[in-house]
């Protein structure tokens, strides 16, 4: 059955039925939506007591609803300026070192950093040897992306590609999943060196939106799109850690990349682990930890 699943995948048009569903999705139908509004919430256990507007009959369509907004302090920002927080409410799939510029997909299955960033062999050169992490966001989370970290965007780059599922089964059986999929890549300079926030479209995710320039898909395109923005002055888009840059309308997935020797990832951090927006995630490496004991808590490298 579950290959019968993947199988499926390559044959059905997922753009096609992804624009159908956006525009489903979008649609205000009144007492359907809020039906089908309630029947999600209690399909997917969906926690509607953290939502600004609890009651779905105040939403007019079902992306409304899907891209809630919190209460204010429901999701408090760990402070620290040395301290890297989770951008999302997730479930970290894969997290390690960047080897021979190749990132960890599931059991078996890698993909390079090159290939997820758009072909630009430079700026994946910016991350070898380096860190990353993947967050799968499930129908039932919060679907607003946060900032991990203070910084100033760089770069944007939408890269065209299919709509796979990125659910667990197909990151362990679609080879090459998120460098093959639909995706916008963000790049910001930060005071930990250079650090990618990349969102993965997927099959019914309608669109994938940024703070400072609205909604970037769809519609889809043909080629690779790359926009660069000031980083100096009054124009440079500044956004500080635990402010929103992004958000989903339905699931999908956060790539993060850091650069080398500059974060270690929380102890805490587990495969398949539930994270939760604005908890610690990485942490500054010192100049004098660099070689220490990577089994050391954040409290111990904090206190060197």
């Amino acid at each position: 059955m579950d290959k019968m699943k993947v199988t499926l995948q390559y044959w059905i048009p997922q753009h096609g039925l992804t624009r159908l569903m956006g525009k489903l999705a979008s649609a205000k139908m009144g007492s359907l939506t809020t039906a089908v509004i309630r029947w999600f919430i209690k399909q997917y256990n969906v926690n509607m007591d953290d939502a600004v507007h609890s009651d779905p009959a105040y939403f007019n369509s079902f992306n409304e609803f899907f891209v809630r907004e919190l209460k204010e302090g429901v999701r408090p920002i760990t402070e620290g300026n040395s301290v890297i927080v989770h951008p999302a409410d997730a479930r970290t799939s894969q997290f390690g070192p960047i080897e021979n510029g190749r990132l960890i997909q599931a059991k078996g299955h890698d993909f390079s950093a090159k290939e997820l960033l758009g072909g630009d062999k430079a700026l994946a050169d910016e991350f070898i040897n380096g860190e990353f992490a993947t967050l799968y966001l499930s129908p039932r989370d919060y679907h607003r992306v946060h900032m991990p970290c203070d910084g100033i965007l760089r770069q944007m780059i939408y890269v065209p590609g299919d709509l796979f599922s990125v659910n667990p089964l197909t990151a362990a059986n679609v080879p090459n999943l998120f460098a093959r999929n639909e995706r916008v890549v963000c790049i910001f300079d930060t005071e930990f060196g250079p650090m990618a926030q990349v969102l993965v479209g997927a099959t019914i995710v309608g669109s994938i939106e940024v703070v400072w320039d609205g909604t970037i898909t769809p519609p889809t395109g043909s080629s690779v799109h790359r926009w660069n923005y000031d980083t100096k002055g009054e124009k440079a888009i500044r956004l500080k850690k635990g402010e929103e840059m992004g958000r989903f309308k339905l699931g999908s997935t956060v790539i993060n990349l850091f650069a080398k020797n500059q974060i270690r990832f929380d102890s805490s951090m587990e495969e398949g682990e539930v994270t939760v927006l604005g908890t610690p995630y990485a942490h500054q490496l010192k100049a004098d930890t660099l070689h220490s004991d990577k089994t050391k808590t954040s409290a111990q490298l904090s206190e060197q």
